[in-house]
């Protein structure tokens, strides 16, 4: 199949296309301006509370005639380039595909080899999130704006917290594996220069965090490593993993002069180790106000309690001239027990909520990417890290739907490994303002290694956003069915294979999206019984109308979203971990016979907030020798005050066995 990396099969048909959208544009941007300009935010409500010369509303009074007579003017122009755009939408292909074409930092090709290497398995990360990229003046309904400097900064977080090394952390106390203790550690790098990743032995440490700078071998994802067109290749896997070892003795935790030896030692290494940028910080205001680079950047003054040293680690000693000493890195815990031991202790995977992105992701999912404008700038922000990416994805006016589209789908996937075959279909059954956007289905093909016998192996994934409107349960349904045949063709048609004869070998089988329903609400029933949840396994649910006790919501109130309390990532994680900050915060399905009062309304509430976006697996229809689990999941903050929803995570591992086939 050959993937579409323009909207229109020629030059001609794009030149009209940009002529017509060029005389549409000055009216749409006037509106936009216009309504957003009466559609205030809390956090802009805030700022004017406190202006005593009411000097916005001034200038409001002011450009809104102006607004008005430029509207009018530019209405005759919009009419004649919508007269032009419209039929040329017939001719559009349904996505764009993108790729790096700096071969410098491309390197999905490499990823390939690294499966035949990898012996008994290899795992892959999958993200999710809904952005919420509409036109501004719509944004603000849900209580966001700045549409296009949002998306500019979404893909920074997003690239800066998948670039990070990965860390993993074993606890052998039986006693202190809590998610919340674990987070509010501070760890000092190994030190030496062995072959192999140096286990260190330390203690939990609360409130204590450290920024250090780190090599910048690891990944594409600075600016100023662009400007100085240096190259190099992501981290991978665990082979810049730092191990670290927390021994149970004491229940994990260290005397004074323990953590000072060991920050000693850490200060007194060689020239050939990262260094300390300074002492360690002590965090003693974690509702601390945002700042500029704060909110889960990595280049942010203010440490997160998630912050670690970035090292590098690998065979032999780390070669100082690869470090970058102006990018700072923060890395996140991945937690693991000895025994894989926790507050649940009959779950057989890790489950966090994690202020940044996992490292090393590998598949990216979003949803809401309405806007074209703040799309270019979400992907080039992406491609910092993402070698191949799927954007604009839908259809506009009445091209093969049964009711005129203004918008596209929202749909975005991005990936670090080779995509083969991508196709998009809209729902036809969208109703309300619904059925203004293309909502639909993307699925993908993705080439994630080969075989000794050049065997390719391959995943597949699907990113999907169904209706929105309360009370549609029939229609999304139906979207479930359609989400199901469609996907079952894409692989039919696809396939290369013959169980005789096998050349791909499948190795995961995921959907990614925003569903519109929760797995709490009784108004949601229908949808929690369907069939999908037979044949794809939702690693936070138990069974219809019941998740696991760790899951959490993942939409969140839009009017707290400016809160000083949860206006940051390392904020909002501390809020989550605890019952009373996700009530005040996330949406929760309540009961029809709820009490007014804000106790009474506690009392109604159910589970732990509405959680709307998933990540679904199947074992089904893959390779008969291979095992796929899940690894790891998270829910994700980094997009603090940035969107209403919260990223979900997950990591798969597919064990092939000590050989492979």
């Amino acid at each position: 199949m050959v993937l579409y990396t323009s909207p229109f099969p020629n030059s001609f048909l794009s030149f009209l296309h940009s002529f017509s959208w060029g005389l549409i544009f000055p009216c749409y941007w006037l509106a936009d301006r216009l309504v957003g300009s009466f559609v205030p935010t809390t956090y802009e409500k805030r700022q004017r509370a406190d202006d005593p010369c009411y000097f916005h509303a001034l200038c409001i009074i002011i450009t809104t005639p102006i607004y008005l007579a430029l509207l009018v003017a530019s209405l005759p122009f919009a009419l004649i380039g919508f007269l032009l755009w419209s039929p040329l939408q017939s001719a559009r292909r349904p996505y764009i595909y993108s790729r790096l074409e700096d071969k410098n930092h491309a390197n999905g090709a490499t990823l390939l080899t690294e499966w035949k290497a990898a012996g008994s398995g290899k795992s892959f990360c999958f993200g999710s999130a809904n952005v919420c990229l509409l036109p501004d003046s719509l944004a603000r309904f849900n209580n966001v704006f700045n549409t296009q400097a949002r998306a500019k900064e979404i893909g920074r977080r997003i690239r800066n917290g998948a670039s990070r090394p990965q860390i993993k952390i074993y606890i052998d106390s039986p006693t202190n594996t809590s998610i919340s203790a674990a987070s509010f550690s501070s760890l000092v790098s190994p030190q030496g220069g062995d072959n192999t990743n140096r286990t260190v032995n330390a203690g939990i440490k609360r409130t204590t965090s450290m920024e250090y700078k780190g090599d910048n071998s690891g990944s594409n994802n600075s600016e100023e490593r662009e400007d100085k067109g240096g190259s190099g290749e992501p981290n991978e896997g665990d082979e810049n993993a730092c191990i670290v070892r927390i021994n149970g003795e004491d229940n994990g935790h260290m005397s004074d002069t323990e953590t000072d030896n060991i920050n000693g030692q850490a200060h007194a290494s060689g020239p050939a180790e990262p260094s300390l940028e300074g002492d360690a910080e002590i965090s003693k205001t974690p509702n601390h106000k945002q700042k500029e680079g704060d909110s889960g950047s990595l280049d942010s003054c203010s440490a997160s309690r998630e912050s670690l040293v970035k090292v590098r680690v690998g065979d032999g000693t780390v070669d100082q001239s690869t470090v970058n000493n102006k990018l700072l890195y923060k890395a996140s815990i991945m937690k693991k027990t000895s025994v894989r031991k926790k507050k649940h202790t009959d779950e057989t995977f890790d489950h966090e909520i994690s202020a940044f992105f996992p490292a090393n992701l590998d598949f990216l999912c979003l949803q809401e990417v309405f806007d074209k404008r703040a799309a270019e700038k979400l992907k080039e922000q992406l491609h910092h890290y993402f070698e191949y990416i799927v954007y604009d994805v839908g259809v506009y006016s009445c091209h093969s739907c049964c009711s005129f589209k203004f918008v596209n789908s929202g749909l975005l996937f991005a990936s670090r490994y080779p995509v083969m075959d991508a196709a998009y279909h809209c729902y036809p059954n969208g109703r309300g303002m619904d059925s203004l956007a293309s909502k639909g289905a993307l699925f993908l093909k993705v080439q994630v290694g080969s075989t000794p016998q050049d065997q390719r192996i391959v995943g597949y994934i699907s990113c999907t956003h169904l209706q929105a409107i309360a009370g549609d349960t029939t229609v999304r349904c139906e979207q479930l069915d359609m989400l199901q045949d469609w996907l079952s063709e894409f692989r039919k048609s696809t396939s290369s294979s013959s169980t005789a004869n096998p050349e791909e070998l499948v190795a995961f089988d995921v959907i990614c999206g925003d569903l519109n329903f929760d797995n709490c609400s009784s108004e949601d029933k229908l949808e929690q019984q369907h069939s999908l949840f037979t044949h794809y396994k939702d690693p936070c649910r138990i069974g219809p109308g019941e998740d696991k006790p760790w899951a959490i919501g993942t939409l969140l109130d839009p009017e707290g979203l400016y809160d000083e309390e949860v206006c940051t990532p390392d904020n909002l994680q501390k809020v989550l971990e605890s019952e009373e900050g996700r009530k005040g915060y996330l949406v929760y399905p309540t009961s029809k016979n709820h009490s007014s009062s804000q106790k009474g309304r506690k009392a109604s509430l159910k589970g732990n907030g509405r959680r709307i976006d998933y990540m679904l697996y199947t074992e089904e229809g893959l390779y008969l020798e291979w095992k796929v689990e899940v690894e790891e999941f998270s829910f994700i903050t980094q997009l603090a005050g940035l969107t209403d929803h919260l990223p979900v995570a997950m990591r798969l591992m597919v064990s092939t066995g000590e050989d492979d086939p």
